[in-house]
């Protein structure tokens, strides 16, 4: 999940590092009382998640209260790079001296922890990167050992700051890894870091992406969901617990297994190039569990997107016999019509695997309606697509 700048900043307050948090805002009305309540001149942010909002337009100096309100209205409802600014965080304006650049994040392809780290912070850090990558730092971390402040002015030395800002840096640092650490963030980032008129170092903004597979270690990080701008359909698969993502299509996919929908995904768009390039329409994985009630979830998120023409159901029975899985969709089918929503977009389903034969037997017992069952993976993809297709 990733947070938006005020929440990583209230996140790096948590933690003692050096920020300000400012004022969150709405309106243009808001920001003109913000700016009151903080008084001299503000800056006024859009508060998107993705970057480049200063090139956009989404930050803006304010010298007033009037003015501040009068950037506000400019900014709200202003798209950046496809998000629309609602939100606005009013900050007062730093006495900037220099800006750094600074990050923790999840070194997948060598599992490790790296730090990213520069003198040369600000917008310009990817083009630093590009033309100039000697000026950016890149220490390996090792989860075991972690950063001390020993390792922290090691990285600060790497990053070539400057030798006058080593001792305000170097606890900064300590604590951006504690946020790091502590919140189970795959990604702590501050540009800019700077070094204020005062001699202080502060996160002037900041970027955390949390990591959503410990968020049973975090009940408090609900509160940073945008549930706003969530998809109504995501979010009602999250709340029954199910792994859906929706996509553009118009072939809903159920299937037990990431690795098994994935693939399914990629047949269903090779099968649709036939049919004027019909397109899957959402990734659902029920996993290892299926489950009446867990089917007729997942059905009942498909059949709910106006999107799904056709539903493809593709199991390969492991743990999960397949006759258990014909069990549980001919009970979602009843499951689903006595709460009143029936299944009325046809179904093609495939089983293999474990006791294939006979959840193929019951499922042509059953005789659901608009059930079609098809044995190869080929072709139910094919016939999931004709069918969407008309």
């Amino acid at each position: 999940m990733d947070l938006m700048e005020y929440q990583a900043k209230t996140v790096f307050a948590k933690h003692g590092v050096r920020t300000t948090v400012g004022e969150v805002v709405t309106t243009p009305e808001e920001a003109r009382a913000a700016a009151e309540k903080i008084g001299g001149r503000v800056v006024v942010k859009a508060q998107v998640k993705t970057g480049g909002r200063g090139k956009a337009g989404g930050v803006k100096l304010a010298s007033s209260p009037d003015e501040a309100e009068e950037k506000a209205r400019e900014i709200l409802g202003l798209d950046i790079k496809g998000h629309v600014v609602k939100i606005l965080n009013i900050v007062p304006a730093a006495a900037i001296a220099e800006e750094y650049y600074f990050s923790f994040l999840v070194d997948r392809a060598n599992r490790n922890y790296l730090c990213i780290a520069s003198a040369a912070g600000g917008m310009e850090i990817e083009e630093v990167a590009h033309t100039n990558p000697e000026a950016v730092a890149k220490i390996s971390i090792d989860p075991a050992t972690g950063v001390d402040e020993a390792k922290a002015r090691e990285i600060a030395v790497a990053a070539k700051y400057p030798e006058d800002v080593l001792d305000a840096v170097v606890p900064e640092i300590v604590k951006l890894y504690d946020v790091f650490i502590a919140e189970d963030a795959s990604l702590v980032e501050v540009n800019p870091l700077v070094k204020l008129a005062d001699g202080n170092v502060e996160a002037l903004d900041g970027k955390v992406t949390l990591d959503e597979n410990a968020d049973f270690r975090h009940p408090e990080h609900a509160e940073f969901e945008d549930i706003a701008a969530a998809d109504p359909l995501e979010a009602a698969a999250k709340a029954k617990g199910l792994n859906y993502v929706k996509l553009d299509g118009s072939v809903g996919i159920i299937g037990n297994g990431a690795g098994l929908v994935m693939s399914t995904l990629d047949v269903v768009a090779y099968a649709g190039e036939e049919f004027g390039g019909v397109k899957p329409a959402n990734f659902l994985d029920i996993g290892g569990g299926a489950s009446a009630e867990v089917m007729a979830n997942g059905l009942e998120i498909i059949i709910s997107d106006a999107q799904v023409e056709s539903v493809f159901v593709n199991v390969f029975g492991g743990i999960t016999a397949c006759d258990a899985v014909a069990n549980g969709i001919v009970q979602a089918f009843e499951l689903l019509a006595s709460r009143d929503e029936h299944v009325t977009k046809p179904l093609v389903v495939r089983l293999d695997g474990n006791n294939a034969e006979e959840g193929r037997r019951i499922l042509d017992e059953a005789g659901l309606a608009g059930l079609e069952r098809v044995d190869t993976m080929d072709g139910a993809a094919k016939r999931a697509a004709e069918l969407a297709a008309k």
